[in-house]
């Protein structure tokens, strides 16, 4: 099997752009992180080892993670996007507590099959879906 790194680096050479020493620890972070994280969280992340990486350079290699399908958007909270790693991962949806920001990851195949169904009726080919429910956890409802 294809290491996030390798699938990285042939993503890279399609697009006729190189793997930089920069990207390489930017990829190396994003895939030390299980949480869901922003452009902000991962900087941080970066600097406390090394300073040679910059928010711009963090900025620019983010959409080439995604668009490698290594990571994915997967929430915008405060104007800011979210962040997690895919590459080897199940899909899940998820739910976003607006008071205090706690996130619960799901599955559930009668969604899945429900999208599915949806498709079909109107002869859609689907290539991706996101699925996120905001509102009010156990804890912060009370």
């Amino acid at each position: 099997m294809i290491s996030y790194l390798e699938k990285f680096k042939e993503y890279l050479k399609s697009k006729g752009l190189k793997f930089t020493p920069e990207r390489k620890i930017i990829l190396e972070e994003v895939f030390l992180i299980h949480t869901h994280f922003d452009s902000e969280i991962l900087y941080k992340k970066i600097c406390g080892r090394t300073k040679k990486i910059s928010r711009a350079t963090i900025y620019r290699t983010l959409p080439l993670l995604t668009d490698s399908e290594l990571i994915k958007e997967v929430l915008q909270q405060n104007g800011r996007a979210y962040y997690e790693h895919i590459f080897g991962h199940g899909h899940h949806d998820h739910l976003l507590c607006v008071k205090c920001g706690r996130v619960i990851e799901f599955y559930n195949k009668n969604i899945e099959k429900l999208q599915e169904r949806i498709c079909n009726e109107y002869d859609f080919s689907p290539t991706d879906h996101k699925l996120g429910i905001r509102g009010y956890c156990k804890k912060c409802k009370k």
